[in-house]
């Protein structure tokens, strides 16, 4: 993992969300080419900025790493949701997902 991929990544989740490079950098409270300056690699976050650019995003710092995970914010949504189901439930989740991967 190097520096550009984090510039990358924050390009790749922040453009799924549909979130304009603008706007997120608004929304963070920062000026408007804040966003633009980590994109174009005249910049970095620091660790605070990062942490708030995950939340921003809707995915843990792990997930953020983890490329594996196609759709990091959908998948951390699902993750919540199964905390208060029952077993049950998860397992039907968890057979319907071993179906739908293995097509």
């Amino acid at each position: 993992m190097n520096e550009q991929f984090i510039r990358d990544r924050i390009s790749i989740l922040r453009t799924k969300k549909g979130i304009s490079e603008y706007k997120m950098s608004l929304d963070m409270g920062h000026s408007k080419s804040y966003i633009q300056s980590i994109s174009s690699g005249k910049a970095l976050p620091s660790m605070s900025e990062f942490l708030y650019i995950c939340e921003y995003l809707g995915v843990t710092p792990r997930e953020f790493f983890d490329e594996e995970i196609a759709e990091p914010s959908m998948a951390n949504e699902l993750f919540e949701l199964t905390k208060k189901m029952a077993a049950e439930d998860i397992s039907l989740l968890i057979n319907m997902a071993k179906r739908l991967n293995s097509k």
